[in-house]
């Protein structure tokens, strides 16, 4: 057990040089620049107080954020060299210790404990805790021998550039989604989409919502708005499942109609189970591709019909009057279909980086001690 002064020394100050790109941290992204961050760089006159850091030197920012109580430490790998927030404590390892191993040992939060005790009051009206740097060197660090230090940075490096590959290639696929959603569906009141599938020719349809689909939220359900052979099951806090007979009933299309996320549809697989929050838009008794109408309702931006200010809200007599413009069945199948596959595809995605983040944690528990 060592403390950290042991180990690291002080970085301070600049050489005047005010062309290098202007840093700062966020908990969840480590090091960005401002002008990525903020649009523009905030430093401001501030800017000739910053303080130089170099390439695999560290700092520490203890702002108080939801993802790190007492703080975050990240090491400088980015850039060789950059300008960063003077409020922060940085730093840089002594030789034979690894900048590496101990920004990966800050994101354990063992180091939590003793931070916490270094804060008297909270968090400033700046957001920054009252831990100076002084005491924060107090701390004390389990830290092996440095061939050890070398091989476990490595290995979370390396885990962490697979973690940015998988996260890059489903950003990707998110903004190839966003493009085929502009070019499948028709745009600004247009009346048709810039691309089509091959062989489909048919003029389109125009409609409203209202005349292709049956609405209704939970929590004001009648017995004419019941499902086929369908049966309401209450449950706590709102919530409403429909089952049938067979203990099934298929797929449904539902819109956020009040509260966060207003105008956002969602494909919701059944069993249903539905808050009072969400407006039902059943197509069962009509020849609508259930996921042709919710790619549909993606593209077309419900969030413009939302009313209500700081309490938003979409209404069913708003709702019934949203124009849908509509291609044959099979048209609406192959729309459909491509779109579930897209969908499918992102979630599997989505699926392997939680797994990815979730060894990375349980791997850093597990080696750091």
């Amino acid at each position: 057990m060592r403390k950290l002064k042991d180990v690291t020394e002080r970085v301070r100050s600049n050489d005047g040089r005010m062309d290098l790109p202007t840093l700062t941290m966020s908990a969840s992204s480590g090091w960005l620049d401002q002008k990525d961050r903020f649009s523009g760089d905030i430093s401001g006159k501030e800017k000739k107080n910053y303080t130089l850091l170099k390439k695999g030197e560290l700092s520490y920012n203890h702002g108080n954020s939801k993802l790190a109580k007492y703080g975050v430490v990240f090491s400088l790998t980015n850039y060789e060299e950059a300008l960063v927030p003077r409020v922060y404590h940085s730093f840089k390892a002594l030789e034979n210790t690894s900048a590496d191993f101990i920004e990966y040992m800050f994101s354990t939060k063992l180091p939590d404990r003793e931070l916490g005790k270094l804060v008297s009051s909270g968090a400033r009206m700046d957001g920054l805790l009252n831990i100076n740097y002084d005491d924060f060197m107090n701390i004390h660090i389990s830290i092996p021998n440095y061939e050890e230090q070398i091989l476990m940075s490595a290995f979370f490096r390396k885990l962490d550039e697979t973690i940015a590959l998988h996260q890059r290639k489903l950003e990707k696929l998110k903004r190839l989604k966003q493009g085929y959603l502009q070019q499948l569906f028709p745009q600004n009141d247009e009346k048709v989409p810039i691309v089509r599938f091959a062989n489909f020719e048919d003029e389109l349809k125009q409609r409203k919502l209202g005349e292709i689909s049956r609405m209704y939220q939970p929590l004001t359900i009648t017995g004419n708005d019941l499902l086929p052979d369908g049966v309401p099951v209450f449950g706590a806090n709102g919530f409403i499942g429909f089952f049938s007979e067979a203990n099934h009933i298929d797929d449904q299309v539902t819109i956020s109609a009040r509260g966060e996320g207003t105008g956002t549809p969602s494909y919701v697989h059944g069993p249903v189970w539905i808050t009072g929050n969400s407006m039902v838009v059943n197509v069962d008794d009509f020849d609508i591709d259930k996921y042709f109408l919710f790619a549909n309702l993606t593209a077309n931006s419900l969030k413009k019909y939302v009313t209500g200010g700081a309490q938003p809200q979409l209404t069913r007599d708003v709702l019934v009057k949203v124009p849908i413009t509509l291609p044959n069945a099979d048209e609406q199948e192959k729309i459909g279909s491509f779109f579930k596959q897209l969908d499918e595809t992102i979630t599997l995605h989505h699926s392997k980086l939680d797994k990815l983040n979730l060894l990375k944690q349980a791997l850093l528990q597990k080696m750091f001690i």
